[in-house]
């Protein structure tokens, strides 16, 4: 039997706010569970209730500890499990604030095991090394202690009469990065040497890495994905989840952050079906009708219609070969990418080493010689017949050089909008609203003279950002940009940086960033291909890509990204130390 079993888990207080729905969670005796998710998402709701502070009839399913029934247990039993099987620290300060601290720590010590105050408070002493809260301070006020040394004294508290089970929420939320560290050390030690389970509640995604063995991911009251903390946390796959890393700054990654686009759900009304639809960018109409509980899947549990995140764009054993005065050039060499939804992958390496062909090819502009490309698990046709033109707009090639991509001869308006007009748009309109939205979203005019100006009008920054816009009126799933910011200066390039991050939150773009700006590229993807001479020499995270590359072309774009400090004539080359900074 599991020291902890909770079992379809509702909590609806005051039947109008639903804080959980249907949660189920065991915990082994000397386990370690992370319970992970934004604010809003239920985790305080589900500490309380495992220390029986939540009942009927705001509660109902079944939470049982040692295998006694919590809900709707009698108050004397709850009492009696209280301190003694589990312990609950509470986000915040729990304390009294006009009682002393070493009081307050010693109280379970009178209460429940009818000790004196003098070896109540030795023991509370005690306690307070092992957590390493200095006990002089227990004769002190909470409010006369840092919030640090609050937190150390209530792990104190709940380790009084060496519960089995051991609840914190939030341990660490509002310290500094030392304390932090500090207290999550001392966390674990006491777990090891104690031998409790332990879950945590905490929106720290790495306090939850370094404390729990498991982590449990939980929106709008339900867990949207449960399992190793190391599978979870390093390699989602729900899109919650994938977001949520995604939004969490850290020193390993040196892409910027990337917001949850949306709003976190209102637990007075939840939307049907899946909570988090309205926000993820694969959401499709069974994600709206039909609820969805965790299931199998790479590895974990995961709930999601689809098992997780989809695959937009697939490409294998991708070649090409130009054919010019009798020669052959082979533009690119059995190259193999994909992107998943709502990502951004960076194609880097040299002039002429096939990043602007494996482009075209990409967006199917250009079809290959061998290989095949796949846009949502289905083969991208390269004619424009007919049937084939819906499945082509999904995926947009923004070029290289804007003043060869867009016709001198059409004004802005007609530039947005031509992508409409060769579709078939619904009317003119709703083809002008298409064109403003558009305009805007790259943060161009959207009415107004501008409408009206042609490209010789306009600067690099402004056409390049007309590109940009006549690419995504088109509503695709896919943006395939080739070298997008290559003839911008600093500033422009920086915002069309910006624009191009911000729509794909905003629309749920996946995004192939083409470029041989090492520097630019690692602050928008999350993944980087190096190509040399038509092959891929090297693939990975973008943080270790553009700050640790183990191919030679690599390290050659690192060793010449741009850098405002002057070399050091006797330093070692960054190839050879490989200790360069990011």
């Amino acid at each position: 039997m599991p020291l902890l079993q909770v079992s379809d888990l509702t909590v609806c207080y005051s039947g109008e706010v639903t804080a959980l729905r249907g949660v189920n969670l065991t915990l082994e005796a000397g386990e370690s569970v992370a319970v992970v998710g934004e604010s809003g998402s239920g985790k305080s709701t589900l500490a309380q209730a495992l220390a029986g502070l939540v009942q009927p009839p705001d509660a109902r399913g079944s939470v049982r500890l040692a295998g006694q029934e919590l809900l709707g247990a009698p108050g004397e039993t709850l009492r009696t499990l209280r301190w003694n099987s589990v312990a609950l620290a509470l986000q915040g300060s729990p304390f009294n604030p006009v009682v002393r601290v070493g009081e307050q720590v010693a109280e379970p010590l009178r209460e429940h095991r009818g000790m004196d105050r003098r070896p109540a408070r030795a023991r509370a002493e005690e306690l307070a090394t092992e957590v390493l809260l200095e006990p002089a301070l227990l004769d002190r006020y909470p409010h006369q202690l840092s919030v640090g040394q609050r937190r150390r004294a209530a792990l104190a508290m709940v380790l009084t009469l060496d519960p089995e089970l051991v609840v914190l929420d939030e341990p660490t939320s509002g310290l500094d990065p030392a304390t932090t560290a500090g207290l999550v050390e001392a966390i674990r030690r006491l777990a090891a040497e104690r031998g409790f389970a332990l879950l945590v509640c905490t929106h720290t995604l790495p306090d939850a890495a370094k404390l729990a063995e498991r982590a449990v991911v939980l929106y709008g009251g339900q867990v949207m994905e449960a399992g190793r903390s190391a599978v979870v946390l390093g390699d989602p796959v729900h899109p919650y989840t994938w977001a949520l890393v995604n939004a969490y700054p850290l020193m390993s990654t040196t892409k910027d952050l990337r917001p949850i686009r949306g709003r976190p759900p209102d637990a007075r009304d939840l939307p049907p079906g899946c909570p988090f639809h309205p926000r993820c960018t694969q959401a499709d109409t069974v994600c709206t009708e039909r609820e969805v509980t965790p299931a199998p899947s790479a590895g974990r549990d995961v709930a999601c219609h689809f098992g997780g995140l989809q695959t937009l764009l697939s490409a294998s054993e991708i070649s090409k070969t130009f054919r010019a005065r009798g020669e052959q050039v082979c533009a690119v060499r059995s190259v193999g990418l994909s992107l998943r939804e709502g990502e951004s992958v960076g194609v880097v390496g040299p002039s002429g080493s096939g990043k602007s062909t494996l482009a075209r090819i990409l967006a199917g502009h250009l079809a290959p010689d061998a290989g095949e490309i796949r846009l949502q698990g289905e083969p991208l046709p390269t004619s424009w017949g007919r049937g084939q033109r819906a499945m082509r707009r999904r995926i947009q090639l923004v070029m290289q050089d804007p003043w060869d991509a867009l016709s001198p001869r059409l004004t802005v308006r007609d530039l947005v909008g031509e992508p409409l007009d060769i579709g078939g748009s619904d009317g003119r309109e709703q083809r002008d609203t298409a064109v403003t939205t558009a305009l805007e979203d790259v943060g161009l005019p959207g009415s107004g003279p501008f409408l009206d100006a042609r490209s010789h009008e306009l600067s690099g920054g402004q056409l390049q950002r007309v590109a940009l816009a006549r690419a995504l009126v088109a509503q695709p799933k896919v943006l395939v940009a080739d070298e997008p910011t290559s003839m911008l200066d600093a500033s422009e390039q920086a915002r069309l940086l910006v624009v191009l991050r911000d729509a794909q939150i905003q629309r749920g773009l996946g995004l192939v960033l083409v470029s041989h700006d090492l520097a630019a590229v690692r602050k928008v993807t999350d993944r980087i291909v190096v190509l040399e001479a038509g092959q891929v020499v090297e693939a990975g995270p973008s943080h270790r890509v553009a700050t640790n590359p183990q191919s030679i072309t690599g390290r050659r774009l690192l060793d010449a990204a741009p850098d405002l400090i002057a070399d050091d004539p006797t330093a070692e080359p960054s190839h050879l130390t490989n200790d360069r900074s990011s």
